[in-house]
Parts: C-alpha cells; structure tokens; sequence
C-alpha cells in the first residue's frame, strides 16, 4: 500500500471508531427508556396498536412474534410486486413481477438481505420500492436490532423469565435510531445530487446517436431508499448498478459517507453493549476483535487490487495503476475496496464497483468476510448477536483448557448454550455448501453461470455465501434471475436468518433465567488482549476450516491459474 492508500484507510477506521462510542451511548440510553423526545409518537403508536410496554415476552412469544412480524411483511412485498400493475405510483407503467422473482425478492428484504435478481429501474414501480422495500428495510434492521437487545437482557438479567417486548424493541429502534438518522443522511445525500422525486424516466436525446436516438434515464424517490439501505445494512439498490450509479452516489462525499453509513450502527452496538452489560470493556473488547478481523482483510483486497492483473500486461494495457477493470473512475481502487470489504463486512451487499472483476484473492476477501458469519461488524444487531455466539464457543474452549465452568459475564456457559451456538454458528454454511452444491450439479445451476473453470464455481458460490450470510451483494457474471435460482436464493436467505436468531433467542432465554455468578480468580477476563485474539482466532479457524476446500475449487485455484500461465 502506498501513502496515499494508507491515509484513505486510517481516516475511514478512524472516524467509524471515534463515531462508535457517542452513537452507542445514545442507542443504549434508547433501548433503557431513557431517550423521549418523541414520547408522544412512541405512546401514539403502542395506543393504536394496542402494545402494552410492560407486558414482557419470554423467548419463545418473542421469537414467535418476531417471526409472525417478519411473515407478515414477507407477504406483504409479494402481493405488491404481483400487483403493482394496476396500483398507483407506477408512471413508467411497470408490469407485474413474476412469482419466482416476487418470492425472491420479498424474502431477501424481510430477511434483512436485499440480494437483487432483478434491475430495479426497470422491475419495481415507486410505490412498490417505498411501500414495500424502503419499509422492510427499515423494519427488517429492526428486527435484528430487538433481537441483539433479547439476548443482552439476558446477560444482565437475573433468574428473569421474561427478555422484554419485541415491538417496544422494535419500535424504539425505527423511531429514536434508524428514522431520524435516515432522514439526516437521506438530507445529506439530497444535498450531493441524488435525486428524490416522483417524475417518470427522463428522455434524452443522444448527441451522437447509433442505432437508438435516445437515451431513458431514470428517476424516483431514491435518496430516502439509499439512505436506510445503508444504515440498516440492508444493500439493495434503487438503480440496478447500486451504489455506481451517479444518481445513488454522485461525489467523493456522498462515497465517503455511504461507506461510514455501512458500519455505523454495527460498530457502535458494541459500545452499546459495553453500556448495557455495565462494563464498557467488553463492548471495546468486541469492537477490536471486529477490527482486528477487518483491517488485514482490508489490506489484503486495497494490496491485490492495486497490484493489477499481471496477465493483461501481454496485450499491453497498463496495469501501473492497479486492476481497473469494474472500478468506479471517479473514485480509484482503493475507495472500491474499502467499499467491498466494508459491504461484506457487514450484511450490507451494496457496492460501488463490481465484484466480478476484483483480482481472485482480491474477490476472495469479501467471499470470506460473508462466510466468517457476517460478524465482522455484521448486520445491525444480527452482527453482535452473531459475534456473541462465537464468544460463548470462546469462553467454552477457554473454560475446558484451565478445567472450569465457562462463564461470560457472570453467565454459567452450559450444554444448552452450547447446542444452541452450535446450531447459530453452522447453518449458514449449511445453506451456502448445500445450495452451492446442489448448483453445480443439476442444469438449472450451471446453465446461468456465464464463465468458465473456476470463476464461473466462484460466482455460484459467491451467490450462496451472499445469501446463505444474509449479505446480498452479487459477484456477477450469473444470471440467478431465473425459477431454479429464485427459489434456491430465497430458501437460503430464510435459513440464514431465522435459523440464527431463534437460537440466539433461546441463548437469550436460558440465560435471563440463571442466576449471576460472582468473579473468582479462575474466572477468564474477557476483556484482554489474550481473549480478544483468542476471539479472533476461533473465528478464522471456523471460517477456515469450513469453506477453505470451496475457495480452493474458486479464487485459490484462479489465483494459481494466473501465474501459472504467465
């Protein structure tokens, strides 16, 4: 890494950490009660909803209810997309999305993921972007949000049956935390040049026309959209390029502040749960475990892409400036690479340049950051949560090392909890293997993959591990728009995210109802260096021993191809 290159990845970390610890006191003071400067609105809601905030749930009618919510909404967006034809807000007269595809999408955005099979300029009416996927976007985070604070109440709880209310969860995060930051950032955005509006698509006229004379660009209420995909780590783009459209991402920065917006709300839910469990060390020691992870991640991506592609120096392009090809001009490798390692840090998947065209170890980075679990940072709230499991598989190996009970602040560690980390941890890459599998074996898969070898394996995997972790970033070159990958996709988003948060809630459960364990001298500090690298490392020991053989089927084996022919 050059000068240059290092000084755009220090200011980035920089401001994400220095904005972590003001931004988690808040979110921390808003699920205590403590914030109530729109009390009013918050009363008004739970009155017509009839929601009684002092009637707790215990975790399974909370988990029940979230999955209830979640449904709900899921078929929600499915009717909209089915008959969007003849509902309002449609100018460009958009026709009715097909079954496949409206199941696909309506799972993707319930379930936090926001994969894309479709463009959106050219599928979705405004109302149908507004109604249905701006308001998933906001609810899905907040889902994952209600779901993070359940399981701190059961750390801090003691011989409690009860984990609290998933709409007052859910209606504190959308109101004091996504909404109002949306609304800022939604401002700022309009202020760069994204557009936010109502008019249909725009002709022009081409200047030096071919066989068209004219050029549709589109429009829409875009920013308001741009806005919440970004904070909630939602993805999904309103242009079918996502954040490479000038129109979602017009300046350097209106690219700076999308970037931040990606991590945000993740990094600071640690500090928040420093706050919650009254002892901030533990909220910095998953912050830097997560920033550990993340830094030589990032490295790693800016160095292979900067590098260039060797083989393209035979035809004689000039690869001085690093691999170019996908990138975003306005805003050079380095930008493009803090931008993918971030996305896929996060379960956020949208993107600035194309992941298809990265280098192979360059577009092995954001493949592995989504099969780690999506807990480098993560999705709001599904991050930490996700984090937390391997936590509880830390302090169980640490406890078993030194021959005592693990605990995990004052929490006896025990069989249940184990079991059901076990289930949170393994099942996505239960989905991404199985799915990726079934893919490369019948027609249907391969019949979409539009390269050969072992690119074309890795953008089927690079599809399962985007949805199987609930990213929904796309590596391109496969057309998954297609019955057998719609409904492929659409299983695998469903089971990477409930199949977590219904463990994590029983985790949850188990715990408010035990009793809290004094301190003793055997007791592991969870908090130190040791037990922060300790962290670090079980989770690239899982990540590695889990999908090490499929990377060497794809990026490895494209790595090695390349030099090879030179």
């Amino acid at each position: 890494m050059n000068a240059n290159s290092f000084v755009q990845c220090a200011v980035y970390m920089i401001v994400l950490l220095a904005l972590a610890k003001p931004l988690g006191i808040y979110m921390a003071r808003v699920y205590h009660g403590n914030v109530k400067w729109l009390r009013p609105i918050e009363s008004f809601i739970y009155r017509i909803c009839g929601i009684k905030t002092d009637d707790e749930m215990d975790w399974k009618n909370y988990a029940a209810t979230m999955m209830m919510f979640n449904i709900v909404g899921l078929f929600a967006v499915y009717l909209l997309q089915r008959c969007q034809d003849f509902l309002p807000l449609n100018p460009t007269a958009m026709k009715a999305v097909s079954p496949d595809s409206s199941f696909n999408t309506a799972t993707s955005f319930a379930t936090n993921t926001n994969w894309q099979g479709y463009s959106g300029e050219l599928t979705m009416s405004y109302l149908t972007q507004m109604l249905g996927l701006t308001v998933q976007n906001f609810v899905s985070a907040a889902a994952g949000m209600a779901v993070l604070i359940a399981l701190i109440r059961g750390f801090i709880r003691r011989e409690a049956k009860t984990i609290g209310s998933f709409w007052v969860d859910l209606t504190r995060s959308v109101l004091y935390i996504l909404l109002p930051l949306s609304i800022i950032l939604a401002l700022i955005l309009v202020s760069q040049g994204v557009v936010q509006n109502f008019h249909p698509s725009i002709k022009a006229t081409l200047i030096d026309p071919g066989e068209n004379t004219q050029q549709i660009i589109a429009t829409g209420p875009a920013a308001s959209q741009i806005a919440i995909k970004q904070l909630g780590t939602n993805g999904g783009g309103f242009f079918n390029v996502n954040s490479a459209h000038p129109f979602e991402n017009p300046t350097a920065f209106s690219n700076f502040i999308e970037m931040l917006s990606i991590l945000l709300i993740a990094a600071a839910l640690c500090y928040t749960f420093g706050v919650m469990v009254n002892d901030r060390r533990q909220g910095w020691a998953l912050l830097s475990a997560m920033t550990i992870l993340f830094v030589p991640l990032l490295v790693l991506c800016v160095q292979q892409e900067q590098h260039g592609n060797p083989f393209l120096n035979f035809p004689g392009i000039d690869q001085s400036v690093g691999n170019m090809e996908g990138k975003e001009a306005r805003y050079g490798i380095v930008s493009s690479a803090i931008w993918a390692t971030a996305t896929t840090a996060a379960s956020n998947g949208s993107v600035n340049s194309m992941h298809d065209s990265f280098t192979p170890l360059g577009g092995l980075v954001p493949m592995f950051l989504m099969q780690a679990g999506e807990v480098i940072y993560g999705g709001v709230g599904s991050g930490l949560y996700g984090m937390l499991l391997f936590v509880i598989i830390t302090v169980f190996a640490a406890g078993l090392m030194v021959g005592r009970t693990p605990e995990y602040l004052g929490k006896k560690i025990e069989a249940f909890e184990m079991k059901m980390s076990a289930i949170g941890i393994l099942v996505p890459p239960f989905a991404v293997l199985v799915g990726t599998s079934i893919a490369v074996a019948v027609a249907a898969g391969k019949s979409s993959v539009l390269n050969p070898g072992p690119h074309g394996f890795s953008e089927i995997l690079y599809s399962f591990s985007s949805t199987g972790n609930n990213n929904g970033s796309a590596f391109g070159g496969i057309n998954a728009n297609t019955p057998f990958y719609n409904v492929m996709l659409g299983i695998a988003m469903f089971i990477a995210r409930y199949w977590i948060a219904i463990p994590v809630l029983a985790i949850a459960g188990s715990l408010a109802n035990k009793k809290i364990v004094p301190p003793s001298l055997g007791t592991l500090p969870t908090h130190s260096l040791l037990f922060i690298l300790f962290l670090a490392g079980i989770v690239i020991i899982v990540g590695a021993l889990t999908f090490v053989p499929a990377l060497a089927l794809g990026p490895i084996a494209e790595h090695m191809l390349l030099h090879q022919s030179l």
